[in-house]
């Protein structure tokens, strides 16, 4: 039996309520980790938004410290006179550091975990600091930044409206790959969220062996009996994500503007939902379609799935493995997807989903899926399956606890 280690993980934002994406993943690795081992968490919040005592109900201890803000200046100062990338100083706060250094001294702790590049150098920090003891340090590469970064510049330098995102995309991916090596070389283990990721970051250098723990899904909160609560209209086709993150709003435009014409054309009647927080004023527009609602945020996806025909994942940006795919396979709905989409996650198209890269295949596979109640209901049922054999959060940790027992 493995012995209990004392684990302090580090967060960019308070991982509950777990809503979304970096809050989902964070929240379920330290409640599962809270089950053998002794948890301590110390994280960023957004004022008034702090709900602890969940987190105190599994935790030993919560600290956290206001999320600092940073100007358009501040960012450009650091874009013109620094070789750090923007993400490397996204969160940078000396009440953290301290807060830090001040649990270091107090606990002797076995494993700090960092949570995302965007803490990366606290984990640096770290390392520096002898009076910190010598936890390990595990760092949890939530994307391999560098190479989502690469893929932005390679879609938006084709759009001349786009060339000033592609700029600052073509600085920072280099940018960012120096920095992801540092942290990644100087952790004693990384961990990725799918073996595509693994690969990408074993390219930063030799000696770096990622270990993929792959995000999963909450399957007894996700489930095919949702009730179609919502006066939605039918036939529909759902989109959801946080509606201000760069690889959402293109995967929307892209849609909108691409496929949605083609949908509408051969169905008049069906109707696009967009649902997700703090959608940009390109979302926003999108809502003078009378075919489109875009909801903004909602404080339950869960309505959503259960009301949903087809659910589209026209991703074209990005990295990863996207915790909306393996809701959306847990909830067993019918799924048309790119490619980059579903990349990281073990589905096979046409068993488990459908695939789609150009406007035209999308467009025909969304029709046809929604004017085909068999092929539905054959991809609900084994999606399903899959989400819950390989992507359940109980199923995917234990490698995990093998890694710390070996730390």
């Amino acid at each position: 039996m493995s012995s209990k280690r004392r684990i302090l993980f580090l967060t960019p934002q308070l991982p509950y309520p777990p809503e979304q994406g970096t809050a989902i993943r964070n929240y379920h690795l330290l409640s599962q980790t809270a089950t053998r081992h002794d948890v301590s968490l110390l994280s960023f919040v957004e004022p008034g938004t702090a709900n602890l005592a969940p987190l105190q109900a599994i935790c030993s201890q919560v600290q956290t410290i206001p999320a600092p803000r940073r100007t358009k200046a501040q960012r450009l100062k650091t874009l013109l006179t620094s070789r750090a990338p923007d993400m490397a100083r996204r969160l940078a706060a000396e009440p953290y550091a301290q807060a830090l250094h001040q649990m270091l001294a107090q606990e002797p702790y076995d494993i700090v975990q960092v949570e995302g590049i965007e803490l990366a150098s606290y984990g640096l920090m770290i390392k520096a600091w002898p009076e910190a003891g010598s936890p390990a340090l595990v760092f949890d590469d939530h994307n391999a930044e560098y190479l989502l970064q690469k893929r932005a510049f390679g879609t938006d330098i084709r759009r001349p409206r786009r060339w000033p995102q592609a700029a600052y995309s073509g600085i920072q991916w280099r940018r960012l790959r120096h920095f992801e090596h540092q942290i990644c070389h100087r952790a004693d283990a990384v961990l990725t969220v799918s073996e595509a990721d693994a690969q990408a970051v074993r390219q930063l250098g030799p000696g770096i062996e990622p270990l993929a723990i792959p995000n999963g899904v909450d399957t007894e909160a996700y489930r095919t009996d949702l009730p179609d609560s919502l006066p939605l209209r039918h036939p529909n086709v759902v989109f959801t994500g946080k509606m201000d993150y760069r690889p959402n709003v293109d995967a929307m435009r892209w849609f909108h503007s691409q496929v949605w014409p083609e949908i509408r054309r051969q169905l008049p009647d069906v109707h696009l939902y967009i649902v997700g927080k703090g959608p940009s004023a390109e979302i926003l527009q999108m809502a003078d379609d009378p075919g489109v609602t875009v909801t903004g945020y909602v404080p339950d996806i869960l309505p959503y799935f259960g009301g949903a025909d087809v659910y589209i994942v026209p991703l074209r940006v990005g990295g990863g493995t996207r915790l909306k795919v393996l809701e959306a396979l847990a909830t067993g709905l019918p799924m048309v997807s790119t490619r980059l989409g579903v990349e990281g996650i073990a589905l096979q198209d046409g068993q488990h989903a459908l695939l789609a890269d150009t406007p035209a295949e999308f467009a025909q596979t969304a029709v046809r899926l929604l004017g085909d109640g068999a092929l539905r209901q054959s991809l609900a049922q084994q999606a399903r399956d899959l989400a819950v054999q390989r992507y359940d959060w109980r199923n995917i940790i234990p490698p995990l606890f093998s890694l710390y027992d070996r730390l």
